[in-house]
């Protein structure tokens, strides 16, 4: 099985109309991933391309359209390659030395103002001969670059260790889901319901992902359905470390778990690793404000097509709808596509974003911030909506006291 988006370094390639960017791209994955035309422009949608890049690991490489296109349609090209900033854990600026300048200045600023480590490519040095008073800029001010010729394939070996030199540190020494909440030789209870929304014959990339970081590190666990959990517990002569559930879950597994028992969710767990807890508490604990009438925004990761019972389209707006005690306007959306009025909405609810990297879901809370607009996520969400708060934050005592303090 392909490692999935969540756990590669995203590489977004940036760079003027028919810079090269889909031919660096196509030399470095050695397959032609993207059109390469003379015609500027031939790059329209965002090209995706997985790989292994070793010895760091799994990538997404992303080869945008150039920002500095015209016309109607050149604009939705330059909203969607503006929307890939949001997810680039490490940026690549590709230009040559004739064509460096003001724009690509722009780009480097951009990805300084979001904190986005980026090196820069000077392709077609077969065509374009080195400029000293550019390195030497570029020198003065520690950015690293590469020359490389795509056409003639030299330089290629330079650039992929320069992007290995150049990954964040938080991607090499990213924390674990759950396991530093258990200990090695210590257990964990996973409870995972197999209902409607479970995928037939399979686990959620959440569940899986959680039994993967355990057994990584040294701990084990228990997977059982909801209605097994009291037997299961019955089972341990040493009380397991942690109970973890379905959020859809979580009032009769905490009726089932001993209070002595730290008990959170999968959804919670990834509010953490995926995202900033504390802020997503904070968000959390607006809903007490809302009134009815209020906009709520809804936001999903995946694009999947939702079922009667959906949780992000019926159970949650339910929940939010009981707990104030009058009809909210419920706005949903999915996929990376975030509305750019977010200031009109009391409350953003996202989904655990597992299938993104943490990068986006961080640039989401940012953006929220700015709009000064609270968010927060599925699970803390459905845990708040129920009274079990406290309960589902016991693992987490910073996220507690927060809580706590009504900060």
């Amino acid at each position: 099985m392909r490692a999935p988006k969540s756990f590669r370094l995203h590489i977004g390639i940036f760079g003027r109309r028919n810079a090269g960017k889909s031919s660096i791209l196509n030399a470095l994955t050695q397959q032609d991933v993207s059109i390469v035309s003379e015609v500027a422009g031939t790059t329209t949608d965002p090209v995706e391309k997985p790989m292994e890049l070793l010895p760091l690991g799994p990538v997404l490489f992303i080869d945008t359209a150039g920002i500095d296109d015209v016309g109607a349609l050149g604009e939705k090209r330059i909203a969607k390659t503006l929307a890939v900033f949001d997810r680039t854990d490490l940026g690549v600026i590709v230009s040559n030395f004739e064509e460096w300048g003001s724009y690509e200045q722009k780009l480097m600023d951009e990805l300084k103002d979001r904190a986005i480590p980026f090196v820069i490519v000077f392709n077609k040095i077969d065509l374009f001969p080195d400029n000293s008073s550019i390195l030497a800029r570029l020198n003065q001010e520690k950015i690293k670059y590469a020359q490389t010729s795509a056409i003639e394939r030299t330089g290629l070996l330079e650039l992929r260790q320069l992007l290995l030199n150049s990954a964040p540190a938080d991607y090499i020494n990213r924390p674990s889901i759950l396991a530093d909440l258990v200990g090695a030789g210590e257990a964990a209870v996973l409870v995972v319901p197999i209902d409607k929304e479970a995928p037939k014959g399979r686990l959620i990339l959440p569940q899986v992902q959680s039994i993967r970081d355990l057994l990584d590190n040294d701990a084990f666990c228990m997977v059982v359905k909801e209605r097994e959990l009291r037997e299961a517990l019955s089972r341990f002569n040493k009380p397991p470390k942690l109970v973890v559930t379905d959020s859809q879950a979580f009032l009769k597994v905490a009726a089932d778990t001993p209070p002595e028992i730290p008990l959170t969710s999968f959804s919670i767990l990834f509010a953490r690793y995926q995202g900033d807890l504390t802020a997503l508490v904070q968000g959390a604990m607006a809903i007490d404000k809302l009134k009815t009438g209020d906009k709520v925004l809804i936001a999903e990761a995946c694009s999947h097509h939702p079922i009667g019972e959906d949780i992000g389209t019926v159970k949650i707006p339910r929940w939010l709808t009981q707990y104030v005690g009058g009809k909210l306007e419920i706005d949903s959306t999915r996929g990376h596509d975030f509305p750019p009025n977010l200031a009109e909405y009391k409350l953003i609810v996202h989904c655990g974003a597992c299938m993104w990297n943490r990068r986006e879901m961080l640039s989401r809370i940012m953006k929220a911030r700015q709009a000064g607009v609270p968010i927060t996520n599925y699970g803390l969400t459905i845990a708040y909506s129920l009274g079990i708060f406290e309960r589902a934050l016991q693992p987490f005592p910073a996220a507690l006291e927060v809580y706590r303090n009504g900060i």
